[in-house]
């Protein structure tokens, strides 16, 4: 696939889940806190890969699951983000593609490793994480493709990356590019700690540049300031034009100036793990919104994808998201 057209860019961290199953023993030898998540540094993760034995290594982080999503759909996803030119970084650009998301940042010839996240789980099905940021907070303006910025119909931007000046001058790159192309931009808000650390930024991005706000109650609370619910609707709706905000099992509410619709959650059997549900409710949002379908219709589309990848271990859909879809009449 060219730059000729995309439904979706997303920019984000470039991370490899390493997923492993190790024994209580493995956690309490390494002084791991069982259920917690760490920042960890480049020894730190070279240790734990190398005692972990045998894994499962796939392409991950917010913004990419998101693209795998949108793929899975049968969307057009391309993604901009840094790896490093070694092992964990071929694997996660194969992963990417053989998803079908076009995936063609160069890779850095120097500098820290490929990110990874170690996920542990333990017999009682306990997640252990442990994330190496390493290259992909190097992400800078000279990894914009503007050919495919202006090809995308939305650039869907992770709030995880704004942690880095150089990244955040490359976001307002690309939005000031996909604006100038008469395309959408849109933003994950990622979580509350992200929203504490970047408010003021956030907000003024938003109000400047965002055309679609993803975010939980929780960020958007955090966001305005407030533990009124409905009180940060209505800023959101000033705010930006569209904004989707995620409740849980509550379903999501659309806000769109001052027009507000929930929408339900879709039912799932079991809840096995709740990672990447919001990054996989992104994707069914945008696929449905550059594919001539309403908001509802799109939020409907985003609760179905949440669904599937909350029913199973990992952060990517393991039904083809499409035809599920597709049965449910949905598409």
């Amino acid at each position: 696939m060219t730059a000729s057209g995309f439904d979706v860019l997303c920019i984000g961290n470039a991370i490899v889940d390493v997923i492993a199953r190790v024994g209580e023993d493995f956690v309490s030898r390494h002084g791991l806190v069982k259920g917690s998540m760490n920042l960890i540094d480049e020894a730190r993760a070279e240790q734990l890969y190398g005692d972990m034995g045998q894994a499962i290594e796939v392409s991950g982080g917010s913004a990419g699951n998101t693209a795998a999503g949108v793929a899975s759909l049968g969307g057009r996803a391309a993604y901009f983000g840094k790896v490093k030119a070694d092992q964990l970084g071929a694997i996660f650009r194969h992963d990417m593609r053989a998803q079908g998301v076009v995936f063609d940042t160069p890779a850095a010839t120097e500098g820290p490793a490929t990110a990874r996240s170690f996920i542990l789980v333990t017999p009682d099905s306990e997640r252990t994480m442990n994330t190496y940021l390493g290259a992909c907070v190097n992400f800078t303006t000279a990894d914009v493709d503007r050919k495919v910025v202006e090809a995308a119909q939305v650039t869907y931007m992770e709030g995880y990356l704004w942690d880095r000046p150089e990244a955040k001058d490359a976001f307002k790159l690309a939005a000031r590019i996909a604006r100038a192309a008469g395309r959408k931009t849109s933003i994950t808000l990622s979580d509350s700690f992200c929203v504490e650390r970047h408010r003021d930024s956030f907000l003024e991005l938003i109000r400047n540049d965002i055309d679609i706000v993803f975010a939980n109650e929780a960020e958007i609370n955090s966001l305005y300031q407030t533990r009124n619910f409905d009180d940060a609707v209505r800023a959101i709706g000033i705010d930006c034009p569209v904004a989707v905000v995620t409740r849980s099992e509550k379903g999501c509410v659309v806000v769109k100036g001052d027009e507000v619709h929930a929408s339900p959650a879709h039912p799932v059997a079991r809840v096995v793990d709740v990672t990447g549900a919001g990054d996989l409710f992104a994707s069914g949002v945008l696929y449905g919104l550059t594919n001539g379908r309403s908001l509802s219709e799109a939020a409907r589309l985003g609760s179905l994808a949440a669904a599937e990848v909350i029913s199973h271990i990992g952060a990517r859909p393991e039904l083809k998201l499409r035809a599920h879809a597709e049965r449910l009449g949905l598409l």
